[in-house]
């Protein structure tokens, strides 16, 4: 006599999908406690920390050493493999500090109701690459988009020179003379290299009518994932217009777009 076959029951699509959440949870899980670990890290200790049947641990590694996601080292251990590195550089290969900065900015605008510009140093200048403002609102400071100003004179230049060491700041005073625009121009390299330690003490930057009278700036750095400091972020209005309290705004404002970048805080 034959013995019956038992039909198998088929999951329902919900099922199906609860499934391969839970897989990818888990390799994200298993990525993690790999990255807590500078050296290889046993099957052993990867399940325990991941909450995962060691069986379960070592299917989905092996799917993952597939996908060069992980590597296998000596004696059945494991560490991140080169692919994430690949896509790690494709990632930061494509962000932009104008796209990251963008939306933040007309935000920061909204807030402020004045001028935002995003700004990256050539050489010894800055040079404009965006801004946030409102064609509809009154009064306000407008830097061109590709205009220049010298360093010592604007408050993003200041974040960068203040991120060089002391022996390259005298060399760009001596190479630009530390020519000024207004009576309130730092043309001294004491007194520059006075506020350049303010800058560093206090983690921005401000410009007092030095590259425009009547016009007084603030400026926040942008960082990217290395901690580098690649644009900065200003605002820029009228001297009696200037709030104490936009530089809270400011700074959050640049964090946000640093993390974008990439950056994190420890």
């Amino acid at each position: 006599m034959e013995t019956p076959k038992v039909a198998k029951m088929a999951k329902a699509p919900g099922e199906v999908g609860k499934t391969a959440i839970q897989v990818v949870e888990r390799m994200m899980n298993l990525l993690d406690a790999l990255a807590k670990h500078e050296d290889a890290c046993s099957l052993k200790i990867l399940a325990e920390q991941t909450a995962l049947h060691p069986s379960t641990a070592h299917r989905i590694l092996n799917d993952m050493v597939a996908c060069r996601l992980v590597e296998r080292g000596d004696g059945g251990t494991y560490r991140l493999g080169l692919r994430l590195l690949e896509l790690g550089n494709l990632v930061k290969a494509r962000l932009s500090v104008r796209e990251a900065a963008q939306a933040p900015m007309r935000v920061l605008h909204k807030l402020t109701g004045e001028t935002i510009n995003l700004s990256v140093r050539q050489g010894d200048e800055i040079v404009y690459v965006d801004r946030a403002y409102s064609e509809r609102s009154g009064m306000q400071v407008v830097r061109a988009i590709g205009g220049r100003a010298p360093l010592h004179l604007t408050s993003v230049g200041k974040l960068f020179l203040a991120s060089d060491d002391s022996t390259k700041v005298r060399t760009y005073a001596t190479r630009t003379g530390l020519a000024g625009h207004t009576r309130n121009s730092i043309t001294d390299l004491r007194k520059l290299e006075s506020e350049l330690a303010k800058v560093n003490q206090s983690g921005h930057a401000s410009d007092d009518e030095e590259l425009e009278l009547g016009v007084s700036c603030l400026a926040a750095g942008i960082l990217d994932d290395t901690g580098k400091l690649v644009a900065g972020l200003s605002l820029s209005a009228p001297t009696d217009r200037i709030q104490a309290e936009w530089l809270k705004a400011l700074q959050d404002t640049a964090l946000q777009i640093s993390k974008g970048l990439g950056f994190t805080t420890k």
